[in-house]
């Protein structure tokens, strides 16, 4: 099942917020948040998550981007799972990283859930597809 489609939840004052139903049944077996690229979250399954990691473990250390990309990863990471209401919990320093308030924007990608702030979605939203409208066949810019 891929995660697919755009959703504008709130956030509650705890940091909550409720996730599309049609997303909650892959996340059933648990979850994590953790930062993403562009200054959004992103929610992965957590066998999703392990890949990820397992991934991340498999390139050498000695390679700086790798050390990189496994500290943003892992120490922004929060471990969680949806409760009874299908919630999941935004620990502050993630909605900080993602200057996530009341308002938010969901989106599907494939394997994984993003969650951005309106504003910043609107901006990368408009220029990606400014470029997606430019490819041509060949797939090159």
């Amino acid at each position: 099942m891929f995660f697919m489609g755009t959703y504008t939840p709130r956030l509650d004052e705890k940091g909550r917020l409720f996730l599309p139903a049609k997303f909650r049944d892959r996340l059933a077996e648990g979850l994590v948040v953790t930062q993403g690229q562009e200054n959004c979250l992103v929610v992965w399954p957590s066998d999703v998550f392990m890949q990820e990691a397992q991934r991340a473990r498999a390139t050498p250390m000695t390679n700086k981007s790798a050390r990189e990309y496994a500290r943003v990863l892992f120490a922004g990471a929060d471990e969680g799972s949806l409760d009874k209401q299908g919630r999941i919990s935004i620990p502050a320093n993630l909605r900080d990283y993602a200057s996530l308030e009341k308002d938010v924007v969901v989106i599907g990608v494939m394997d994984r859930i993003e969650i951005w702030d309106p504003a910043r979605w609107e901006a990368f939203s408009t220029e990606a597809q400014r470029k997606f409208a430019e490819l041509d066949e060949a797939g090159e810019d």
